[in-house]
């Protein structure tokens, strides 16, 4: 532990326990006595910090403090502290989300100084650092994970402005094909990786699943850069992650149970939400590839009626039929 790490941490020991004895200091800080008394010395004369010693304890306090309260309203800050004990602890919790957005450990690996710097200046025990990051949990059902590679190899050449040659699987043909691709941006949505990249082999912009990228390589050459106005207008206009201007509008009716949830969600950007009398809901949103809408609308079974378009309503009534199927044989169950 540094020295400017060892000052937060005598400030913040102090802050949070509103009285620490010289052994808890130099128990938590791991420095000798003669040490931490010259930190002591450097923090009253060098930084203006109000720590006294009260002699009728045997702890260090901030004066003015209340003997047994902690002295959060303490107005002293070391100069140059850029966070406080609030902000530290959105910091980690910040970093806890990130965690569990990680594709593969990456993130969370590059980020690992930062955590550890920021449980320093917290103060905090390594034992109360985790019991706080356990306090913090990301669930992330139906996860889909990405090859740590990979995600390295498409986040370093997005930022560096290269082109990657990707071997990508794609579902719907069931076959692998080689990809020269300039990478425009990153997007994390319902728990795996895609990229938006301008693919040189068709000549059009592109959405990858990362997930069913089998392997990628940095080129040498440099990425071709579309406005990202021209990205967003592309394939931002469609329905969930599946790309494509929107070309039609479906309206739905949402029942009353429903309907307190629904109201408060977003579906797409461009929805409208129009309360009804009797407590139902109506939404109308636009719709390029009816996938992903389809399953949304799916999940929430009968409480939901499909009033257009025409086209939607039949694939919806057709999983519905199709789904039926499968529990219509008393047979069939286990």
């Amino acid at each position: 532990m540094d020295r400017t790490e060892r000052f937060y941490r005598i400030e913040l020991l102090i802050k949070s326990r509103g009285g620490v004895s010289f052994q808890a200091l130099q128990d938590e800080l791991e420095v000798s006595r003669a040490t931490l008394k010259r930190d002591l010395q450097y923090l009253r004369d060098r930084m203006d910090a109000p720590i006294v010693y009260d002699r009728d304890d045997n702890v260090y306090r901030f004066a003015g403090a209340m003997p047994g309260a902690p002295a959060a309203g303490s107005a002293h800050q070391l100069p140059g502290v850029w966070f406080s004990e609030a902000e530290i602890h959105a910091l980690l919790t910040l970093h806890r989300l990130i965690s569990g957005l990680d594709a593969g450990g990456v993130l969370g690996r590059h980020l690992q100084p930062l955590l550890d710097k920021l449980h320093g200046m917290l103060g905090a025990s390594d034992s109360e650092s985790h019991e706080l990051m356990r306090r913090v949990k990301i669930a992330a059902p139906a996860r889909r994970a990405v090859p740590p590679r990979c995600f390295e190899v498409v986040g370093s050449a997005l930022l560096k402005r290269q082109r990657i040659e990707l071997a990508y699987f794609s579902r719907r043909r069931q076959d692998t094909t080689q990809r020269t691709v300039s990478p425009q941006r990153l997007i994390h949505y319902r728990n795996t990786w895609y990229l938006d990249a301008w693919c040189h082999t068709v000549q059009a912009l592109r959405r990858f699943a990362l997930d069913a990228v089998r392997s990628a390589r940095a080129l040498d050459q440099p990425a071709q850069d579309l406005p990202l106005d021209r990205v967003e207008a592309q394939l931002d206009g469609g329905y969930g992650i599946f790309s494509g201007k929107a070309e039609q509008w479906a309206t739905l009716v949402f029942d009353r149970d429903a309907a307190q949830w629904v109201a408060q969600e977003e579906w797409h950007p461009a929805q409208k939400l129009t309360p009804q009398a009797d407590g139902t809901l109506t939404m109308s949103l636009p719709f390029a590839d009816a996938t992903e809408l389809a399953m949304d609308i799916l999940r929430h079974g009968p409480r939901v009626k499909v009033l257009s378009p025409p086209s939607l309503v039949d694939q919806v009534a057709r999983s519905l039929r199709e789904a039926a199927l499968h529990y219509a044989d008393p047979g069939n169950h286990p």
